[in-house]
């Protein structure tokens, strides 16, 4: 049977900024509660008051709070690497490109600082790489079927010393907070000691910033 915490819970997991928040104490538990109210009462059913809202978004809090103490442990450090000059192609996931994907490590020179990332999903692939391979890769590509093309952006990388693979919540935090100062991202990928997010080059600057000071909280 649902109750007052469980469907607190589910609420909240589903607005992330709303959590973090939460978990930092720096919300008027009594202003959201009374914002919450209305979709808890909608999914209990039933009339509840504030008071049992505040207390299950205390108890909620201090949960988070404790699961932030332990991470906080794993120290990790790092540093930030920028690319410019990238381009991005969504392209539909055929067998033909799958046999030909080989092909394109020889189009681009990854030995001299190059860019060239390529995700392979479900239905699509992306490829990601130097804009002065732009036309080489359409080329590459004339037969297959392109869903959207993406030039002018930059790569920012994220390489960490210490434990970022088993540390919770590292990508989660980067990928709030770009998104707090409203970096779209076009590609995100991740090895076991970098994290790399591609953005337009308008939020270059900002972008990096905004990792910079992250990585100097993280130190702290």
């Amino acid at each position: 049977m649902s109750s007052i915490s469980s469907e607190v819970r589910v609420v909240l997991e589903s607005k992330p900024f709303l959590l973090d928040a939460l978990g930092r104490g720096i919300l008027s538990l009594g202003n959201l509660a009374e914002e919450l109210r209305p979709e808890i009462e909608r999914r209990l059913g039933k009339e509840v008051r504030d008071a049992a809202i505040v207390m299950a978004l205390r108890r909620f809090g201090e949960e988070i709070q404790q699961h932030l103490a332990v991470n906080s442990n794993n120290r990790v450090s790092g540093e930030i690497i920028m690319k410019t000059n990238i381009c991005d192609f969504n392209v539909r996931k055929s067998p033909v490109l799958l046999m030909k994907l080989k092909e394109l490590y020889a189009l681009v020179s990854i030995e001299r600082g190059d860019f060239l990332n390529v995700t392979v999903g479900n239905n699509e692939i992306s490829i990601s790489v130097s804009e002065k391979y732009r036309e080489k890769i359409e080329e590459f590509l004339q037969e297959e079927t392109i869903y959207n093309k993406q030039k002018g952006l930059v790569s920012l990388t994220l390489i960490f010393a210490g434990d970022f693979l088993h540390t919770p919540g590292i990508v989660f935090q980067v990928i709030r907070r770009l998104a707090w100062e409203n970096i779209n991202l076009f590609e995100i990928v991740s090895t076991l000691t970098e994290l790399t997010v591609v953005i337009d080059k308008t939020d270059s600057i900002k972008g990096y910033g905004v990792l910079q000071e992250y990585l100097e909280n993280l130190q702290h």
